[in-house]
């Protein structure tokens, strides 16, 4: 289940994720098990990644970021055009501190 954030840490990790680029790109072929399977890899090392969506319209895309936040059970922080920025606290290794 994806964590809840305040605005407040919402605000944080979206200062965080500026100067970051995708490390995900979702192409033609949509959201396959490899995919996902490397999409918990990225967030458990990274904590905090950008997803860029190629899709058509704006529902697919929406769609598509609705489908990566249920199966990784990460917490949209924020959605700007094709992009999206994704978080979800590493089980091994926590780097990142949020704010209350």
């Amino acid at each position: 289940m994806p964590q809840a954030l305040s605005a407040n840490q919402r605000r944080h990790l979206r200062s965080l994720a500026h100067p970051l680029r995708p490390v995900i790109l979702v192409g033609a072929k949509g959201i396959t098990d490899g995919l996902i399977a490397e999409l918990e890899i990225a967030l458990e090392r990274h904590e905090l990644l950008k997803v860029k969506i190629s899709g058509a319209d704006r529902d697919d895309r929406d769609a598509m970021i609705d489908a990566l936040v249920d199966r990784s059970a990460a917490s949209l922080v924020q959605r700007v055009g094709n992009i999206a920025t994704l978080y979800r606290r590493s089980r091994e290794n926590p780097q990142i501190i949020l704010p209350r």
